[in-house]
């Protein structure tokens, strides 16, 4: 069993950057993908970034270009560098680890809060 721990939200103003961390423990062995994910107040959680074993990266249109999700294997930690956040970036954010025999964790979230 994984156990994930996020770290690394914050409050801050309209331009400025965060760098969230995930890191896992327990079963750590048999990585398949890690994912960032967010929610917002009344809306749907939805992916930001994901990284696979391969270090591809994916993220959606609405953080290309400003946020950067990377991996360090050694510590079996994942991280999301965000920067110029906006103030619709505002959420609380999750880290979800896939293994390669389907199963998955969450985190238990990180808020997120962009000031205008």
């Amino acid at each position: 069993q994984v156990q994930l721990v996020e770290s690394g939200g914050g409050l801050v103003q309209a331009g400025g950057s965060l760098r969230l961390s995930c890191a896992a423990s327990g079963t750590t062995f048999g990585f398949r993908s890690m994912g960032w994910y967010r929610q917002a107040p009344g809306k749907q959680r939805e992916l930001v970034a994901s990284i696979a074993s391969s270090s591809s990266t994916n993220y959606a249109d609405s953080v290309k270009g400003r946020f950067t999700i990377s991996r360090d294997a050694a510590k079996n930690t994942v991280y999301l560098q965000m920067n110029s956040l906006k103030p619709e970036d505002t959420a609380i954010y999750y880290c979800k680890r896939e293994n390669i025999w389907g199963s998955s964790a969450w985190g238990q979230g990180t808020q997120v809060t962009v000031s205008s």
